[in-house]
């Protein structure tokens, strides 16, 4: 990158930037001796620091040479990068990636296509990236806003690849912009009704997890969430709000468990554990992950986005679930799900650990992750259980629980996923989803209709912010393991669950 040069004064005597503040010489001098010239040099230092020039201050000249400042390229060039990276930027926000992440990201790649200063403000719903252009051009700013939000993992690990490539000198910034575009407008690589069962497994294999094997409710929580997600793909053909959709979400999930325990249509031991399986599957696409990465590292307004966002599909889902039992009980009900706490034994180990298996596999299948991210996110989710349930095999409280086994998966996803070529973010949330407070959920609301108790609630929210915090602490931790102490990863402001780790070379 070469940079212009430098103004140089063209009068024989130069004033330094310290003499401005220069106190006003004595109209009368006396010969004073060198100890107490010093003293008097002391005491001018002092006036100067405490005291400042009310005189007129001479003007700054201006550079002889041209502007100060870095030769950038031509104008549309500038342009086209400060899209180009706005576009990714985009795409990063949309599928849960943090604030910092989508910050470095830009900055790296501006530095490598040949934009070393830029300035960027991401937040909630827009990127902006403004391009400084020296002292004599005004800066040239661009803003992105992320409209639409989705869990497309393979658009997300492929525009990751992309950045790579253009960190690199791989490929040139037209053939990228044109790549970027076919990624954002290619459909997913697999068909809906593969989404659809993957999110009626997922419900399954969280039923297995909490002690609902050898009955009827994990074949029962897989047909009511494979409903729920249809109803749910139906009234977003209808634009219809997120959160009018958890709200339908959590009463079509309640309302069947209890058609189902009332009528006797299958012998259920454990009801309780359908609707938790099914609150689980509508709390897994929130971005709750995202928000405590945001507000871990500074990025207070995203933060605040975010969580109003989770606070407010997590009061839609509430509301779903009250109004299906409140429904219920006005058409004769007598018998609901009772939400008894499931207890977990030493020799219910290896069927947690093959229940979190399933589950995150099943979530990244939701979530259109291709195979690789898929058996990733599979060990992750198997991590995640086995350390949970030992942990409560010990008798430790859910909170600490989830945020030891959640450590354990930010840290072994951090060091591990990199080198398999998969996105932490993708590995962090999977793996968390088997031990999301579906059953917390449920069993707060059930304390909070039966004696306005909000205790149960205030429990499950612990739970999913232990949940976020600890995957954020992992893979903090995960960065001087991963990459040997070395002097880029030292100055990293966060953790980093998305986008490059190194800065690639500059356009010369």
């Amino acid at each position: 990158m070469k940079l212009r040069p430098r103004a140089r004064a063209a009068a024989p005597k130069r004033r330094h930037a310290w003499q401005i503040l220069e106190a006003p010489a004595e109209e009368h001098t006396e010969k004073r001796s060198p100890r107490q010239q010093r003293g008097g040099r002391t005491r001018q230092r002092a006036w100067q620091v405490l005291e400042a020039p009310t005189g007129e201050l001479p003007a700054v000249q201006p550079a002889p040479e041209g502007a100060i400042g870095p030769e950038l390229p031509d104008e549309a060039t500038v342009h086209m990068v400060l899209d180009l990276v706005t576009r990714i930027g985009e795409v990063q926000m949309a599928n849960g990636a943090g604030a910092s992440d989508v910050t470095a990201t830009i900055l790296t790649l501006t530095r490598a296509l040949g934009l070393p200063r830029c300035e960027v403000d991401v937040i909630f719903t827009s990127v902006t990236v403004s391009c400084l252009r020296g002292s004599d051009l005004p800066p040239v700013t661009v803003l992105r806003v992320v409209r639409s939000r989705s869990l497309d993992y393979t658009r997300l690990s492929e525009t990751e690849r992309l950045v790579q490539r253009l960190i690199h000198n791989r490929i040139s910034t037209e053939d990228a912009y044109t790549e970027l575009h076919r990624l954002t407008t290619a459909k997913h690589p697999y068909p809906r009704w593969v989404s659809t069962l993957a999110w009626g497994g997922m419900a399954a294999f969280i039923t297995l997890l909490l002690g609902g094997w050898g009955t009827w409710a994990p074949i029962t929580a897989f047909l009511i969430s494979s409903v729920v997600d249809r109803v749910g793909r139906v009234l977003n053909r209808y634009s219809l709000p997120f959160f009018f959709q958890q709200v339908a979400g959590g009463f079509v999930a309640t309302l069947s468990a209890m058609v189902i325990v009332n009528l006797d249509f299958l012998e259920l031991q454990r009801p309780t554990l359908v609707v938790a399986a099914a609150l689980t599957v509508l709390l897994s696409g929130l971005s709750t992950v995202s928000a405590v990465q945001d507000a871990i590292t500074g990025y207070y307004v995203t933060a605040a986005g975010r969580m109003l966002e989770v606070v407010l599909m997590s009061a839609g889902l509430i509301t779903g679930v009250a109004a299906g039992i409140s429904i219920a009980i006005q058409f004769g009900a007598t018998r609901a799900p009772d939400p008894i706490a499931p207890s977990t034994a030493v020799g219910e180990l290896h069927i947690m650990m093959f229940a979190g298996t399933g589950a995150a596999a099943c979530f990244a299948l939701a979530s259109y992750s291709k195979i690789r991210p898929l058996l990733v996110a599979a060990v992750a989710g198997a991590v995640g259980a086995t350390g949970y349930g030992i942990l409560s095999v010990l008798g430790y409280n859910p909170i600490i629980g989830a945020a030891f086994a959640t450590t354990l998966v930010g840290l072994g996803g951090g060091v591990l996923a990199r080198r398999l070529k998969v996105t932490p973010l993708v590995v962090a949330v999977s793996g968390i989803t088997p031990l999301l407070p579906g059953f917390a959920t449920y069993r707060g609301m059930s304390e909070l209709i039966d004696n306005g108790t909000i205790t149960g609630l205030m429990t499950a929210a612990a739970i999913g912010l232990a949940l976020a915090a600890g995957v954020v602490l992992g893979e903090f931790l995960a960065q001087p393991v991963r990459t040997g102490l070395s002097r880029l990863e030292r100055k990293l402001a966060g953790p980093r669950m998305a986008g490059p780790l190194n800065t690639g070379r500059p356009l010369e």
